[in-house]
């Protein structure tokens, strides 16, 4: 039985409940499950023998977990494994976004960009997704991620909240899954346990409330706070949500579940506003809490045009442009494709040299596996030099003989 910390296990009951809480710990007892998310843009066919996520669109529940560094799809971007419960943001965004139009949107604490990814395929398609992360290293797993699902219109930046703030950018939709105490990852990553203290819970919450307090500024009248955590206790949850509305004009907006989600509600006394909380043993999934609010009293309508939207983005000299999109979304070739062979695929990702056959052209060259382009190579005719980003290599030394599919065409 994993052990966690007599102060957690102590406000948690009480929090929960005797009922509630008892089935949290039993699902230390079970096997977490795996979930993974379908790129739409991407299809290459449907996970084998899997249930549907019931709140997200393309999402499933495998059976066990594959060893997914070993799929080619996988590094082409055309699935992301990710958590359950966070996948609930689909749900959110099909609900209560107007999807009829270009939204302004930003994922403010991005990194490692699941959220993100899900975003901007639920977005209209015409709409931009800035995602950033303060921590430089994440934005860089971040941008990996990002561009390898390929969405045009999806620009990482490596900020601060406080600069976007004093960018004076505006949005019409802004995600603050907001650095927490992790309580909710307690199942599923044991260095959170050990990391947990009531001081971090009480750091986390101010840093959380600082966090809402920069993305207000850049909210539209009329636009959606999503607030996120993946923790349990009311801190930084229920009482951050009481305190932005004691603070700002704002109220909070409902979204409609089934009762077969088993998705608990606010578990502050007094506090009945509709908020979403994820338990492990009750929900499938781990830890999550959201809620979304609105700004003011107006409906989600984007405040600027294309032109007006671009001048605001180029006079804010602080945003560092990592990236933007994947460049291989919009159906064009920019040059010739060559298919690879299952261990040449995972030759290609380890970052090796290809020899590809006697006719390919000479120049560039866009590698694929099974039609799916995984990156570039310089072919020079006895060989072809590995263009894939080093930093992105995969380093295991054990490859399968044989393909084993995770996606399976129907």
């Amino acid at each position: 039985m994993t052990e966690l910390p007599a102060e957690f296990t102590a406000s948690t009951r009480l929090l929960m409940g005797d009922e509630r809480f008892e089935r949290y710990l039993h699902s230390f007892e079970e096997e977490a499950p795996v979930s993974i998310r379908l790129n739409p843009r991407k299809p290459a066919g449907q996970p084998i023998d899997a249930e549907e996520v019931p709140w997200c669109r393309h999402a499933y529940y495998l059976k066990s977990r594959p060893n997914f560094t070993m799929d080619p799809l996988f590094h082409a971007g055309c699935y992301y494994v990710q958590e359950a419960s966070s996948m609930f943001l689909d749900e959110i965004i099909r609900q209560l976004s107007t999807l009829n139009f270009k939204l302004s949107t930003l994922d403010l604490c991005a990194a490692p960009g699941g959220k993100s990814t899900l975003l901007r395929s639920a977005l209209p398609e015409k709409s931009i997704l800035y995602s950033n992360e303060p921590i430089r290293n994440r934005a860089s797993i971040l941008a990996e991620n990002v561009q390898k699902w390929g969405y045009a219109n999806h620009i990482v930046t490596n900020n601060y909240p406080k600069d976007y703030r004093k960018s004076k950018l505006r949005f019409d939709i802004i995600l603050c899954d907001v650095p927490c105490s992790g309580e909710g990852m307690f199942r599923k990553d044991e260095a959170t346990i050990r990391e947990w203290s009531p001081q971090n819970v009480e750091k986390c919450w101010k840093l959380q409330r600082e966090i809402v307090a920069d993305a207000w500024e850049c909210l539209n009248e009329g636009g959606l706070l999503i607030y996120s955590t993946c923790t349990f206790n009311t801190k930084e949850n229920e009482e951050n949500i009481r305190w932005i509305l004691e603070k700002y004009d704002a109220e909070v907006l409902k979204v409609e579940t089934k009762p077969e989600w088993n998705i608990t509600g606010s578990l502050l006394e007094g506090f009945n506003e509709p908020v979403y909380r994820f338990i492990p043993g009750i929900t499938r999934g781990e830890g999550l809490f959201m809620c979304v609010l609105k700004k003011g009293q107006t409906s989600v309508v984007p405040k600027s045009d294309t032109h007006r939207t671009k001048a605001r983005h180029t006079s804010c000299q602080s945003l560092i442009h990592v990236l933007s999109d994947g460049g291989t979304s919009d159906g064009k070739q920019s040059c010739h494709q060559e298919e690879l062979s299952y261990p040449q695929a995972m030759a290609y990702l380890r970052h090796e040299a290809l020899v590809l056959p006697e006719e390919t052209p000479r120049g560039l060259v866009e590698v694929c596996f099974l039609g799916h382009p995984l990156g570039l190579v310089k072919n020079i005719g006895n060989r072809a030099n590995n263009l894939y980003p080093k930093e992105w290599k995969i380093k295991t030394t054990y490859i399968p003989n044989e393909y084993e599919p995770i996606l399976k065409k129907i």
